[in-house]
């Protein structure tokens, strides 16, 4: 399973496209589809804050994922995400999609947008590990194994 090639901005309004722009040689991605979805991410955030710390080979990013619209209504959405996010870091990782989001789900083996999914990919966009939803020790331990294994 690999991400398929996808272009957004970044609400520090960087145009980027994925894999080619990923920075890490192990890439954490949050792929939220609902506004709530943010509320799951946010529970992460210690533990992801944590593995940036002590894990230089890894970048982290979101990804809200919502279907193609025209250039109005993405500015309009863009510029409020923007407006609630001051913090230039959280702005510069925060990679709006619009796209055909059936196709996105399809090729990343996402059978619901009604959960937000984590995504650990390598440098080329290959899958390495994703789960659904919220934190969990369980996951915590996965994505530690993982990254502890691509170190060595």
């Amino acid at each position: 399973m690999k991400l398929p090639r996808v272009e957004g901005s970044n609400l520090a309004r960087k145009k980027m496209t994925f894999p080619d722009d990923f920075e890490g040689e192990i890439n954490l991605v949050f792929v939220a589809f609902q506004r709530w979805h943010q509320d799951v991410i946010d529970e992460w955030a210690p533990f992801v804050e944590e593995l940036a710390q002590s894990h230089a080979n890894l970048s982290f990013y979101e990804f809200p994922t919502l279907p193609a619209r025209g250039a109005i209504y993405r500015t309009f959405l863009n510029e409020g995400m923007r407006a609630g996010i001051p913090d230039k870091a959280t702005r510069a990782r925060t990679i709006t999609l619009y796209l055909d989001t059936s196709a996105f789900r399809k090729a990343l083996g996402i059978d619901s947008d009604r959960q937000m999914w984590v995504y650990l990919f390598d440098r080329a966009g290959e899958v390495l590990w994703r789960a659904e939803g919220r934190v969990s020790d369980e996951k915590i331990e996965a994505i530690r194994r993982l990254l502890a294994s691509s170190q060595s």
